[in-house]
């Protein structure tokens, strides 16, 4: 799987085509699933662009991309400062304006309780590993574990959550995020790239949207995959 990682939390001075409106989320996935992607991330915003899980906000955000897109996975995450397991309790009633995963960081105080209360509302769970982590019994909802490492990283990583038997989503930031998704793709995990992870191409050009860089990734995960 490729996955498209749209905006983050990056703002709109670090990039001239950063998709923050659902309407220029829509155009982006769009984009990027006519170019084989079924999956996106993305970071919902509120009407003044700050990151949001308030139940509406979301709705509008998720319908709107999902209009574009039908059939494509929709996560989002859940790095949003507040009463996170409330405003997630909310999202039971969105119908299609519900994401249909989001991301948990084992790092983060109270994972499982975040974990368990999307679970309840019919969210599937992303664990996010970033370091090492003993993750023992999983909640239940967990349908993949997405790990954040550097080259030098990821064999470790991948050591704790690979015994697991779950889904494996392998991909890097900034100027892990090309080298990381290679060595993903000779492994055979699945893999992402978007504004989100990073802004440039391999050779250091500011890519100039995120179709750009989905179309790189697509074809150095096919060139890099075994035969």
């Amino acid at each position: 799987m490729l996955q498209a990682c749209l905006n983050g939390s990056r703002t709109a001075e670090e990039h001239p085509a950063l998709p923050l409106s659902p309407e220029r989320l829509a155009e982006d996935a769009a984009d990027v699933a006519a170019l084989g992607v079924t999956s996106v991330h993305i970071h919902p915003r509120d009407v003044i662009g700050g990151l949001t899980l308030v139940g509406p906000e979301v709705a509008t955000t998720i319908a709107t991309v999902r209009a574009a897109v039908p059939g494509i996975e929709i996560s989002v995450s859940t790095t949003v400062p507040g009463r996170r397991e409330h405003l997630i309790a909310s999202w039971a009633a969105l119908a299609a304006g519900r994401p249909d995963v989001a991301g948990v960081h084992v790092a983060e105080p109270g994972w499982r309780d975040l974990a368990r209360a999307l679970h309840r509302v019919g969210v599937g769970v992303e664990l996010v590993v970033a370091t090492p982590a003993q993750l023992g019994d999983l909640p239940e909802g967990v349908s993949r574990i997405t790990v954040v490492a550097t080259r030098e990283t990821a064999e470790s990583l991948l050591g704790h959550v690979e015994p697991l038997g779950l889904p494996v989503l392998l991909h890097g930031r900034d100027s892990d995020a090309w080298p990381v998704l290679d060595y993903a793709a000779v492994l055979e995990h699945d893999v992402r790239m978007g504004l989100e992870d990073t802004l440039h191409l391999p050779d250091g050009r500011l890519a100039r949207n995120n179709a750009e860089l989905v179309a790189l990734a697509r074809r150095r995960q096919r060139t890099r995959a075994p035969s």
